[in-house]
């Protein structure tokens, strides 16, 4: 942590958020939202399959809509810093943004306050906002170690989703999904207790004269230890005297049905937008698309402004200099789709090489032109026409 610097030392009494809970990875197994939701299998499924497609985009340094990156930027952009690539960074980033509704990295600077490293802030295990008098908003981290970190707010890229209640941060999941996994933890335990008592079954002696507690116990011990027991010379045949008579009682533990468990299912995968078919890669291409542009471009379109606006300053701005993720649905469309893309290029709509990119292939030489089909092109003797008026007049009279 001592890449973290704390820079916090305010006036008098700030304005002080509330404190925020984060979903962190240890615990004490449940699969609740205050210490171990990403535990869950259904919850891991989900982060893993929205970071991993977020983490496939190219992070590019525009200036002036043109791709021409400064070289500490196209580092910075690649290598964020010395224990992850870009594509690490936007993974993690976009699981803290699913397990919290909010996901942290602070920009190191150097002396011209150009930066150095983006580290994500995944250790933390509350925050709180904090503005100042001057109005300068500050977010301050409690980190699992007992740490204390804050930072000024213009050097934190920020992710959030579901910004309604605070001004500052996303609305915590917590308070949401605690309840359903408390279902899922009821129904996996249920599940697995069925299964180990599946096979039991349990045995009732029932005395035919009155006797003694303590006797009724030790006769209920022998029996198990003489005919229960898999060590037992007569395990499997049952004998008693007629002061006795023993009966096999067939326990038929609860297991939550199958409508039920997949009710439960579902609600988890509505409140993270996502369906069973993109998760197990079994969806059709208009599945993916609609899944593509409902919850991955937003994530993109959060991370380009948030890079555009924490590393340059309102002039380099100005001067057009942008960071942007790059990636498309396209990519995982049919065969058959790319193949149409040809057309495209025929029209002038795409290059050669923006369609083989679709593809996996690399660029090629002269693949950054546009072309056009011959009988696309305009028609020189037409536009003298009508730039002269169209028929001549002395023809016609």
């Amino acid at each position: 942590m001592g890449i973290f610097t704390n820079i916090f030392s305010r006036q008098e009494k700030p304005t002080v958020t509330p404190t925020y809970q984060m979903v962190v990875s240890e615990g004490n197994g449940f699969f609740s939202w205050n210490g171990n939701l990403y535990k869950s299998d259904i919850i891991r499924s989900i982060v893993r399959t929205k970071s991993s497609t977020v983490g496939k985009a190219v992070a590019k340094h525009l200036k002036k809509d043109s791709v021409d990156p400064d070289y500490y930027m196209r580092e910075l952009l690649k290598y964020p810093n010395p224990l992850m690539t870009g594509q690490m960074l936007q993974e993690k980033l976009t699981s803290m943004l699913e397990l919290n509704n909010n996901a942290f990295a602070v920009i190191v600077r150097d002396s011209n306050g150009l930066g150095q490293a983006i580290y994500p802030i995944s250790s933390a295990t509350s925050f709180e906002g904090i503005i100042d008098k001057q109005g300068n908003v500050y977010v301050r981290f409690f980190m699992r170690q007992g740490d204390i970190y804050t930072f000024r707010y213009s050097d934190l890229i920020h992710l959030r989703k579901d910004y309604t209640d605070n001004e500052i941060f996303g609305t915590p999941i917590n308070e949401t999904i605690s309840a359903l996994m408390d279902v899922v933890e009821a129904s996996d335990k249920g599940i697995i207790k069925a299964v180990q008592n599946s096979n039991a079954v349990r045995w009732l002696l029932q005395y035919n004269t009155s006797s003694r507690p303590e006797d009724v116990t030790k006769g209920a011990q022998e029996f198990a230890k003489a005919y229960l027991s898999t060590e037992s010379e007569s395990f499997g045949v049952a004998a008693v005297d007629a002061k006795a008579e023993a009966k096999q009682v067939q326990v038929n533990p609860y297991v939550p049905g199958k409508d039920q468990l997949e009710n439960v299912t579902d609600r988890i995968y509505s409140l993270f937008n996502i369906n069973k078919n993109i998760l197990q890669a079994s969806y059709t291409e208009n599945q993916w698309i609609s899944f593509y542009e409902s919850q991955i471009e937003p994530i993109l379109k959060q991370l380009s402004d948030q890079f555009t606006l924490k590393l340059f300053n309102p002039r380099q701005r100005q001067m057009g200099n942008s960071i942007i993720f790059e990636s498309s649905s396209m990519t995982f469309a049919s065969m058959q789709t790319k193949l149409s893309l040809a057309k495209f290029v025929e029209d002038g709509i795409m290059n050669a090489n923006e369609v083989r990119s679709y593809f996996n292939l690399s660029p090629r030489d002269g693949g950054d032109e546009y072309v056009l089909r011959k009988d696309t092109e305009r028609d020189s003797e037409h536009d003298d026409n009508q730039k002269g008026g169209g028929i001549d007049e002395e023809t016609t009279n």
